[in-house]
């Protein structure tokens, strides 16, 4: 394992035949043109030593772990995703986007890359704060996935190249979204100047503030007969 002085992690999404190939059973029409960007972004995580993590949807033959939402449209798709499926509709990733020794896999039972899935406890024993996400779709796995990183204290960065959706406009307004929300845009050539100074560590920038401030965490009062703390809220 290389020395990873960025303390980030590059989480690729769902890049898998059935999601990118035409022929694919859940194709994002825009999801094929952004495999040149995600593989330079991959190249370029490696030789930063910052770990690449390939997060894949495998769905069930008999369909028992399909979203209720997907289900109609994957039987209709001809089951994409399967075990140890080949082609285009397939869970083989395009070429470039295959693991290699010193990358890992997750695979995710729904939408978020964190959602069930061992991804928050490996991060953390890497030592990893900022995540640097990318994948199909913007609106729905890389959306949820970014919400949920947000919500467990990571930096977050969206590889806007190497993201995709069905649309040119639903991919512009769920970027702006999530840059409301508070991730971090950036495209892929702007990543290969990325560095420990790029991501400002919020949550450790956060802690050093409360540290120097006398304020408590909750309102209490110590004094015999006053309003004990829980009588605040």
């Amino acid at each position: 394992m290389k020395p990873n002085p960025t303390r980030s992690a590059l989480i690729l999404i769902d890049m898998e035949n059935g999601f990118v190939s035409p022929q694919g059973g859940h194709c994002i029409r825009n999801a094929l043109a952004t495999v040149p960007a995600c593989v330079r972004a991959v190249e370029t995580a490696r030789s930063k030593g910052i770990p690449v993590f390939f997060v894949k949807r495998i769905y069930r033959a008999d369909g028992s772990d399909v979203e209720l939402t997907r289900y109609a449209a994957w039987k209709a798709g001809g089951r994409a995703c399967t075990p140890a499926s080949q082609g285009p509709n397939s869970a083989q990733a395009p070429e470039g986007l295959r693991p290699q020794p010193g990358d890992y896999t997750i695979i995710k039972p729904r939408w978020s890359a964190f959602f069930q899935t061992e991804l928050d406890l490996i991060l953390r024993r890497l030592d990893v704060r900022t995540v640097l996400l990318a994948g199909t779709t913007t609106p729905n796995c890389v959306r949820t996935t970014c919400y949920d990183a947000i919500a467990l204290e990571y930096n977050t960065i969206i590889l806007t190249d190497c993201c995709s959706s069905q649309t040119e406009e639903i991919q512009r307004v769920n970027l702006e979204d999530m840059g409301r929300a508070g991730a971090v845009l950036m495209d892929s050539a702007a990543f290969e100047a990325f560095s420990p100074e790029t991501a400002a560590d919020l949550s450790a920038a956060i802690r050093e503030e409360m540290l120097a401030s006398a304020a408590v965490p909750e309102p209490f009062s110590p004094g015999p007969g006053d309003t004990g703390w829980t009588d605040w809220w």
